[in-house]
């Protein structure tokens, strides 16, 4: 019974402790000292148009923090909009981060976080692909994490996942200190998260512990954790985006989805994530977990049809409420009856442009930007078989 379990981040998780965020801030309990706050927020509106961006200026001023505003991050934030943030933050003096936004904002300030501090190129600070793989001398920004959907994990982790447009890789960006020192996880910002985003951020959520389950490196504090995370999210998706204004159910998605964050820093994700990564590196407008939910069904059935851990897939049928499950193949139907539930189940691959006669190149994308993924799996994907994936999920 082996692992290691090490979460650096406090969490304040409810709805309405977005309203607390000043307690820890220069206080005697708090979790942060600072005297000028970077704000990374999305090139979107949304955080402006539900308040939530006031509501957080306000909180920084009650904790007597001057704060500056950068606001230039997309989905798949890129390398040069992380680098730009890094030498603005630099520029402004910035002593700690506040990332308010989804897993994009969130990752986005992991690396303008270790930009601020150690200058450069990005890539110098990747340790995939073509990254020079050094680490970064000096620690990265302090960072609070105040999530908006729930779905990425990355307030409690400290990798940030950044794509080089150059190169066209999406790849982990890690250092010292980029997880967060101070997550908020508050439902009350996630009810407006419009409903094919709220589904797409919710199988990334479950997927990061389906993974987990199936992976290699599980263990039993990882199974455990899962284990909730997969019965949360799976239970409560489809309804959060039916009642889209129920605070209740949304918390127990983003209570699921929290926990697939602590199961990534204790367990692990499997090639899932970086064959996705490879579709989205190349076509940018594809959000992440609609990537996962098009090659869901393609690469769960790969491990079932090589019958190398039948029990797992039957224990996540149960948990996603299949109780009578007797064979692997009852979680394809769990997963396929919770796609339709949240109207997902007919997206396409050609609808973002994406071709067959891409594969190849996609597939060897993916083992190359994130091969530590694949040594997860529970028997080691070929080229050929990243190819036969793509082509199964392909439509």
């Amino acid at each position: 019974m082996n692992f290691t379990f090490e979460i650096p981040t406090t969490a304040l998780f409810g709805a309405g402790q977005l309203n607390n965020l000043h307690t820890q801030i220069n206080t005697p309990i708090g979790k942060i000292n600072g005297k000028k706050a970077l704000i990374v927020v999305s090139n979107g509106k949304s955080t402006r148009t539900n308040g939530y961006l006031e509501r957080l200026q306000s909180q920084l001023r009650e904790a007597n923090v001057e704060f500056v505003i950068f606001d230039k991050i997309s989905a798949n934030p890129t390398k040069p909009i992380v680098e730009e943030g890094g030498v603005f933050a630099k520029d402004n003096n910035c002593d700690f981060i506040v990332a308010l936004g989804g897993g994009s904002v969130i990752d986005a300030s992991k690396a303008i976080g270790i930009m601020a501090t150690n200058g450069g190129d990005l890539w110098d600070y990747v340790q995939f692909g073509t990254g020079k793989k050094q680490w970064p001398a000096n620690a990265c920004l302090p960072i609070i994490a105040i999530t908006t959907t729930a779905g990425t994990g990355s307030e409690t982790d400290g990798g940030g996942v950044i794509t080089n447009p150059e190169t066209n890789e999406k790849t982990g960006v890690f250092g010292t200190g980029t997880s967060p020192v101070l997550a908020i996880i508050d439902a009350e910002l996630m009810i407006t998260v419009p409903t094919k985003f709220k589904a797409y951020q919710g199988f990334d959520a479950l997927f990061h512990s389906t993974e987990g389950y199936i992976s290699n490196k599980r263990n039993y504090m990882s199974k455990m954790i899962a284990s909730e995370a997969i019965r949360n999210v799976s239970h409560n998706l489809a309804n959060a985006i039916k009642s889209p204004n129920s605070i209740d159910i949304m918390e127990k998605v983003a209570f699921g989805s929290y926990l697939s964050g602590i199961q990534m820093c204790v367990g692990s994700c499997t090639s899932a994530h970086p064959l996705e990564h490879a579709l989205s590196a190349y076509h940018h407008d594809l959000a992440h977990g609609a990537g996962l939910i098009m090659i869901s069904k393609a690469y769960y059935s790969f491990f079932i049809n090589k019958h190398v851990c039948d029990d797992s897939f039957i224990e996540m049928s149960k948990l996603m409420g299949y109780g009578d499950a007797t064979k692997p193949e009852d979680f394809i139907t769990a997963l396929e009856n919770l796609k339709n539930e949240c109207g997902v189940a007919d997206l396409k691959m050609s609808d973002y442009g994406i071709t067959p006669d891409e594969f190849a190149k996609m597939a060897q994308n993916a083992m190359d930007t994130l091969g530590v993924n694949f040594l997860n799996d529970p028997v080691q994907l070929s080229i050929e078989d990243c190819i036969q994936i793509y082509q199964e999920a392909y439509k």
